[in-house]
């Protein structure tokens, strides 16, 4: 599959609307947590560009967790369905998700 690690979890939320991820990326030597939710994408640490085609996970960036939380997502107490899940161990859910 050739498309992005951004793409593929986009995909995945899109088709598991009850399900909000939470990547946390090391993106540029700076850590960023991004929130994937029906198909879309949007840091929680800085600006989201406008522009959809900019893309919020690079794909030079490195993913540190995946952590995946149960909608709506409340960040004050979170309902976590996995935590702590890499780029690696996601993989098989994916599979799963068809994407």
């Amino acid at each position: 599959m050739n498309d992005s690690v951004e793409k593929r979890l986009e995909q995945y939320t899109a088709k598991r609307p009850q399900e909000v991820l939470i990547v946390t990326a090391n993106i540029s030597g700076e850590i960023d947590q991004i929130a994937i939710f029906k198909g879309f994408s949007s840091s929680l640490v800085r600006a989201t560009a406008f522009d959809p085609e900019i893309p919020v996970l690079p794909d030079d960036a490195k993913i540190l967790a995946i952590d995946r939380v149960a909608s709506p997502y409340n960040p004050q107490a979170p309902n976590y369905i996995q935590q702590g899940l890499t780029w690696n161990s996601i993989q098989s859910l994916l599979s799963e998700a068809g994407v």
